[in-house]
């Protein structure tokens, strides 16, 4: 069963990223069909679901790296270039030794072509993402001695680097304490509402996406329902949650 609620105002903004009648799973297994749902500038989007549900099988589709089963997945924001992610991050990536600009300059190493170093305009570009993120300061400081918070505010800039109109996040706050969690979605709640860059969040952290998301897509086994937070307390997906 599918549950759709979309925005009638949705249809006059620019679309993202969509997934058209999506079926998405391995050899030929279905974990989740029939899937209808857009990104559009502006939106703030909280993927949510049980492990297994066939999130991170979503994900690896939008991103272009899983082909779905059937139906088709557009990518306006990827192909114009337009398309930040933020990864979850291993052991060894967060010992990387690279000071912080130098990570924020590498979002722009899918436009450099053959070119050896990073233009002017790229490194004022690195710098003003990093001052509009609190992170200025610590530009010359080693990635690895930042806290967990410092790096993925530190990792935000490297995608918006990489794209202005859309940022695709993979559990932004696993690993990070309650305040920096809290510092992390305020640097969303800003780029969502200042600066309208939308935002596609997979999440475990259903209290927050309530909170800070204008839509959820709820993943299940076999259902999947996609609609504000208030729709989503009343639907059987999400309804468990309201108490």
């Amino acid at each position: 069963m599918e549950t759709k609620n979309k925005p009638a105002a949705q249809a006059e903004r620019k679309v993202l990223l969509a997934c058209r009648d999506v079926s998405l799973g391995y050899e030929h297994k279905p974990l989740l069909e029939h899937l209808d749902f857009s990104v559009c500038s502006g939106d703030y989007v909280a993927v949510l679901g049980e492990n297994g549900s066939g999130k991170s099988t979503l994900l690896k589709s939008l991103l272009g790296l899983t082909p779905p089963l059937a139906g088709t997945i557009e990518r306006p924001a990827q192909k114009a270039g337009q398309l930040g992610y933020l990864p979850q991050q291993t052991p060894a990536q967060r010992d990387f030794p690279a000071s912080a600009e130098e990570v924020v300059l590498s979002g722009f190493l899918n436009r450099r072509s053959f070119r050896l170093r990073y233009s002017p305009q790229e490194r004022s570009a690195a710098l003003m993402h990093m001052g509009k993120l609190g992170v200025l300061e610590l530009k010359d400081k080693c990635y690895r001695e930042l806290s967990g918070g410092q790096q993925q505010r530190v990792l935000l800039c490297r995608a918006l680097c990489a794209a202005n109109e859309l940022l695709i996040l993979d559990e932004p706050v696993t690993g990070l304490d309650p305040a920096a969690s809290q510092d992390l979605y305020k640097t969303l709640r800003y780029l969502n509402g200042k600066e309208n860059m939308a935002i596609l969040m997979v999440t475990h952290d259903v209290t927050a996406a309530l909170r800070e998301a204008k839509t959820i897509l709820h993943i299940g086994q076999k259902r999947w329902f996609c609609g504000t937070a208030e729709a989503y307390l009343r639907d059987e997906s999400g309804r468990r949650f309201s108490k």
